[in-house]
């Protein structure tokens, strides 16, 4: 499906200018490559005042348009799914601490294989990685320049807690502590990425996931990535 031809009409504006065609269509593409299965994971954009959010417990391939949550910058339902029987994501308040820290215009929450498995051969607190090429697509915080190949990026992890909401304050500690990170680990359930955009979040997460996945497979060769 051809993103910039993807419209229902001729006077519908394209999917990329709306954020409730847009997040379905996305989520669906990571349903596909296993970051939000099993109803889990998620993905957020902010619009000008306005944030919209994927539901809670919804089949994430199956999503539509009318099942977006639409909130504030505080939290505050602006707009409901049409389906009442839909719930606020879990995530909402660790969307917001990237919103609210970073000026973030897009969250993506992936319960990858990769990211989760990383945290698990990794010790500590931190996940560094250097001398790869996709390095280079991750900026730094929220600075316009990239990390360079040959510098070492660091991704904080921190533990994962029975209730997501839980995560909060844990997860805005980490963002403090590390200004230049663009994702926050959680140990043993996945990542949290966010970026100036939607098309910044999405290939941020994108590149991490590719570094998640080849610090695997070096492991696996008992090979250094750090």
């Amino acid at each position: 499906m051809d993103l910039t031809k993807a419209t229902i009409s001729s006077k519908e504006a394209p999917i990329e200018t709306d954020p409730k065609r847009l997040i379905p269509y996305l989520c669906n593409n990571f349903y596909r490559l296993g970051w939000v299965s099993g109803t889990g994971g998620g993905m957020s954009i902010k619009i000008s005042n306005k944030i919209y959010i994927a539901p809670s417990g919804v089949q994430k391939e199956m999503m539509r348009p009318e099942d977006i949550f639409v909130i504030d910058a505080v939290g505050e339902i602006i707009e409901k799914p049409l389906n009442c029987n839909l719930s606020m994501s879990e995530c909402t308040p660790l969307f917001l601490n990237a919103y609210r820290m970073r000026n973030a215009g897009a969250v993506i929450h992936s319960h990858s294989i990769n990211s989760n498995l990383v945290t698990v051969i990794t010790p500590g607190t931190e996940f560094r990685i250097t001398r790869q090429e996709m390095i280079k697509g991750i900026r730094k915080g929220s600075a316009l320049v990239s990390h360079r190949n040959d510098e070492t990026l660091i991704v904080p992890i921190i533990e994962n807690t029975c209730y997501e909401r839980e995560l909060t304050e844990k997860m805005a500690d980490a963002i403090r502590k590390y200004p230049d990170t663009n994702a926050v680990l959680v140990r043993r359930h996945g990542v949290y990425v966010w970026g100036p955009s939607w098309q910044g979040a999405k290939t941020m997460a994108e590149c991490y996931e590719y570094l998640f996945e080849i610090a695997v497979e070096m492991r696996k060769l008992n090979m250094r990535y750090d």
